[in-house]
């Protein structure tokens, strides 16, 4: 095996993790711990099959993840996030480029927004009371995949040009 083809398997194994989040998230509304540290600790294998450099590259991932973490992590704190979601969100800011993660975050945005919308009617249709608890490792998962697909046929497509 090439180390393109193992960075290949990696964004398989990134893809099948966030299929789970997801799955998981509509179930019971909970992302688990495990999945997401499963999802950090595939970024230094990509680092390294990916020939990342410590200085500037792999630091500058590590940092990244952190502000996504704190930023997102005051979401949690203001009840706008699940903890799994932030989680999520952060482990995965470790394979991402600070470039593709803004991308990332807009399709997110994006899809927790029509997530929301398509909840709401649902609700408003099944006539059940209480607050909406939207499923954001959906759109999490959404965005990351849509990512994962743009940098695979990225790669495909340089490689046969």
């Amino acid at each position: 095996m090439t180390g393109e083809h193992f960075i290949y398997l990696l964004w398989g194994g990134l893809a099948i993790a966030l299929i789970t989040g997801a799955i998981t998230d509509i179930k019971r509304r909970q992302i688990s711990n495990k999945l997401n540290l499963l999802i950090a600790l595939g970024a230094p294998i990509f680092w390294i099959a990916s020939g990342m450099q410590f200085w500037p590259d792999i630091v500058q991932q590590i940092g990244v993840a952190a502000l996504v973490l704190t930023i997102f992590g005051a979401l949690f704190a203001l009840g706008a996030m699940g903890g799994g979601d932030v989680k999520m969100l952060a482990a995965v800011a470790l394979w991402l480029h600070w470039l593709t993660l803004i991308e990332m975050v807009f399709i997110m945005s994006i899809a927790g927004g029509v997530l929301t919308l398509l909840m709401m009617v649902g609700k408003k249709f099944q006539k059940t009371t209480g607050p909406i608890k939207v499923p954001y490792g959906v759109a999490i998962s959404f965005s990351g995949l849509w990512i994962i697909a743009g940098q695979l046929s990225e790669r495909y497509f340089n490689h046969f040009t």
